[in-house]
C-alpha cells in the first residue's frame, strides 16, 4: 500500500511540474538543444514514437527510462544508425546492465554527423575556403528499479554539447518516467508518465563570440554577448496493451498525448504484430493537435528479427519515418543481449 502512495505521489508530482512548464503558444520554436528530441531506436520510431510502456531493456532508454529495468538479459548494448533529414547522420550507442536487487544501470551516447560547413563572412559571402563541422553529443547515465512487480521508475541525467567553429554550450538535461503495469488487475495493460529535457539553460560562449570593430577611428575586439536558451522540455503520458492470443502471436497497441513546452501538442499511436517471438512487423501514426501546417511527420512503419541461442540474443531493427518537404527517415539498430 505504501508503495502505491508513492507512485500516486510521483505522477500527481510529474503533472505538476508538467503545468509548470507546460504550453507552446508564442514559445513555439524559442529552445534550443533540439538534437534531444530526436528519437533513437528503430523500433519505437517504427510505432510512432508510442512504446513508452512497452519498450524493455536498453532500447527503453530514450523513451522512458523506467523500462530498462524490465530488462530480460543480464545486459544489452545497442548500435542505432539514423538518416535523419538533410543528410544528417545520427549516431546511436548504449550499454545497459541489470543488478539483482539494485536494479538496472545504463549508459548512452547520441552524436549528430553533419558535415563539412563553409566559412563565410560579409566581406567574403561565397566562402573564405575554410571549412568548419558542427559537433553535436548527447551523453547519458541511467537509473531504473522495479518497486513492485507492477512499479517501475527511471531517471536518466544527459550531459549536451554543442559546437560550432570556435563556440560552444553546454547543459545538463534530465529525464524521468513512471510505468504501472497492469492496471486494474487487466493482464497486458500499462500506462506511464515521462518528464524529458528538464535542465539547465545553455549559452554559448568562445573566441568566435569576438568581432573585431571599429570605434571612434580605433579597431578593438568586442564580445557579443549570446542570449541562453532553454531546453526543449515536454510531457507525455501514454498507455499500452498486450492482449494474449496464444504462444505463436502477439499483438502490441501504444499511444501516448505529449504536451510540448516549447510547440503544439502531439498524439502518436503504433501497433506491433510478433510471430514466434522470431520475426516483427510495426506501424504508426503521428500528428500535432495544433499547428499542422507546420508539422511534417506522419506515417512510420518497420519490421525486426529476433534471434536467440543458448542465452544469447541478437535483434536487427529497420524504420521508415515519412518526413514532409524531406526525404524520409531511415534506421537500423543492432541490439544484442548476454
Amino acid at each position: 500500500m505504501k508503495k502505491i502512495i508513492k507512485l500516486i505521489s510521483v505522477f500527481v508530482l510529474l503533472l505538476a511540474v508538467s503545468n509548470v512548464f507546460a504550453g507552446g503558444g508564442k514559445r513555439t520554436g524559442t529552445a534550443g538543444a533540439a538534437e534531444l528530441m530526436i528519437p533513437v531506436g528503430p523500433r519505437g520510431i517504427a510505432m510512432g514514437e508510442s512504446n513508452l510502456v512497452t519498450a524493455t531493456g536498453v532500447e527503453a532508454l530514450f523513451w522512458n527510462p523506467a523500462g530498462v529495468s524490465h530488462m530480460q538479459n543480464n545486459a544489452d548494448v545497442i548500435f542505432s544508425h539514423m538518416s535523419y533529414i538533410a543528410d544528417i547522420g545520427v549516431e546511436y550507442g548504449a550499454f545497459a546492465a541489470n543488478f539483482e536487487g539494485f536494479g538496472a544501470i545504463a549508459l548512452s551516447i547520441k552524436s549528430l554527423s553533419i558535415g563539412d560547413i563553409p566559412v563565410t563572412t560579409t566581406t567574403n559571402p561565397d566562402g573564405t575556403g575554410e571549412n568548419f563541422s558542427p559537433t553535436y553529443i548527447t551523453a547519458g547515465l541511467s537509473y531504473s528499479r522495479m518497486l513492485t512487480d507492477a512499479i517501475s521508475v527511471g531517471l536518466t541525467g544527459n550531459f549536451v554539447s554543442e559546437r560550432m567553429a570556435d563556440v560552444s554550450a553546454t547543459g545538463f538535461a534530465f529525464d524521468i518516467g513512471v510505468i504501472y503495469q497492469n492496471l486494474a488487475d487487466i493482464n497486458g495493460l500499462a500506462i506511464g508518465v515521462v518528464v524529458k529535457n528538464l535542465g539547465s539553460d545553455m549559452k554559448f560562449e568562445g573566441s568566435g563570440m569576438y568581432q573585431q570593430t571599429v570605434v571612434g577611428g580605433v579597431s578593438r575586439l568586442t564580445k557579443i554577448d549570446a542570449a541562453p536558451f532553454e531546453m526543449p522540455f515536454y510531457f507525455q503520458l501514454a498507455a499500452g496493451y498486450k492482449p494474449v492470443i496464444d504462444e505463436m502471436n502477439s499483438l502490441e497497441f501504444t499511444g501516448i498525448y505529449q504536451n510540448n513546452n516549447f510547440s503544439g501538442d502531439e498524439s502518436k499511436f503504433g501497433a506491433e504484430y510478433g510471430y514466434n517471438n522470431l520475426f516483427f512487423v510495426r506501424a504508426g501514426y503521428q500528428f500535432a493537435m495544433q499547428e499542422t501546417d507546420n508539422y511534417i511527420y506522419g506515417f512510420t512503419a518497420g519490421a525486426g528479427i529476433n534471434y536467440e541461442i543458448e542465452g544469447f540474443g541478437i535483434k536487427v531493427d529497420y524504420a521508415y519515418r515519412d518526413v514532409e518537404f524531406f526525404d524520409g527517415n531511415h534506421v537500423f539498430a543492432l541490439t544484442l543481449g548476454f
